[in-house]
């Protein structure tokens, strides 16, 4: 098989319509375009979100809080997933990226106390909830809090 000698699969491609071809075709003389008015011209047509004048609703609709530019956003992982990794683990968010624990670190890691934790393991994290740090440290690990 050749380049040239690909085609599509049958019944996959449609001939493209013909417009303006004589009265017989079914869309000659406007082409399916009507009789003048803004969308009959070449050209024409309004812009998505356009209500002939009336304000649109995106306009009309109340704005509410704000979005603070300064927020830090942390990775969020439970100790439930930690307790997959293997007993005496150091993690670490290297450990998490490279596991595909967490994918975008953001600011850092969070750990929070959600699930059980069977394993004894060292957790440097970024930041740490204090139901997270008694798990761990109950579990008989430890934690490192880490800037």
């Amino acid at each position: 098989m050749k380049l040239h000698e690909l085609t599509p699969a049958k019944g996959s491609t449609r001939r493209p319509r013909r417009v303006g071809r004589g009265p017989g075709s079914g869309l000659g003389k406007t082409s399916g375009r009507g009789h003048k008015g803004q969308k009959a011209r070449s050209g024409g047509g309004v812009r998505p979100g356009f209500e002939g004048g009336q304000m649109p609703l995106v306009r009309r609709l109340p704005k509410r809080g704000f979005t603070n530019i300064f927020a830090k956003t942390y990775a969020i992982v439970n100790v439930a997933t930690l307790d997959k990794l293997e007993n005496g683990t150091t993690v670490t968010p290297e450990l998490l990226m490279e596991k595909r624990i967490v994918r975008k670190m953001g600011n850092g890691i969070k750990i929070l106390g959600n699930g059980e934790l069977t394993k004894k393991l060292t957790v440097k994290a970024h930041k740490i909830s204090e139901a997270a740090r008694k798990k761990i440290e109950k579990a008989g690990g430890s934690v490192e809090v880490i800037s």
